[in-house]
């Protein structure tokens, strides 16, 4: 009898673990993209420095990142952008809870560029990784995991997405360094 009671109560307790299981990873894939972003063990500062050190040629500056949650074959993880000052365009993939490089891509930078040159990254006063520190401190200490540059006239001018305790926010911050409004 109580070989029984203990095997029905291991059951139990297995079946209990799976279903929670289930409802853990149903629950992650339904979290919006900055609710996941924001309990990364790596940041996005980490992982463009990662990003800009990878590569046989020196100069490289990142220019776009986005964050993209774990799916079947690929972790959670940090998609960066680097141009270097020979125009040649990589896409790295660091992964966001160990920081390591786990995917190189070349891209064709005449399909990412309309109207920026490489010039134009490597002449900007304020780098991506400084603007998403003046993002995050106008955020009110929110955590950066998103970035693209767009052209403002004669300079390049960076979108920041900052996931804060409980919304993101955008935030543009200018070649000078300066919050966009």
């Amino acid at each position: 009898m109580i070989n029984r009671f203990a095997a029905a109560a291991g059951l139990l307790a297995l079946s209990t673990s799976l279903a929670l299981a289930q409802t853990a990873t149903q629950t992650d894939s339904n979290l919006k993209e900055w609710q996941v972003a924001k309990v990364a063990k790596v940041g996005l500062a980490q992982a463009l420095t990662t990003a800009q050190a990878q590569g046989d040629e020196k100069g490289g500056r990142a220019i776009d990142a986005d964050f993209e949650k774990a799916g079947s074959k690929d972790p959670a993880h940090y998609a960066i952008k680097v141009v270097y000052p020979s125009g040649k365009l990589v896409e790295y993939g660091i992964n966001a809870d160990t920081g390591a490089l786990y995917k190189t891509e070349n891209q064709p930078i005449e399909r990412y560029f309309t109207r920026l040159k490489p010039a134009d990254f490597q002449n900007a006063k304020t780098s991506l990784k400084d603007a998403l520190t003046i993002a995050e401190q106008k955020a009110g200490g929110g955590k950066a995991y998103e970035a693209e540059v767009e052209k403002d006239g004669k300079a390049v001018q960076y979108a920041i997405k900052v996931a804060g305790a409980d919304k993101e926010q955008t935030v543009k911050v200018g070649p000078d360094g300066k919050v966009v409004d």
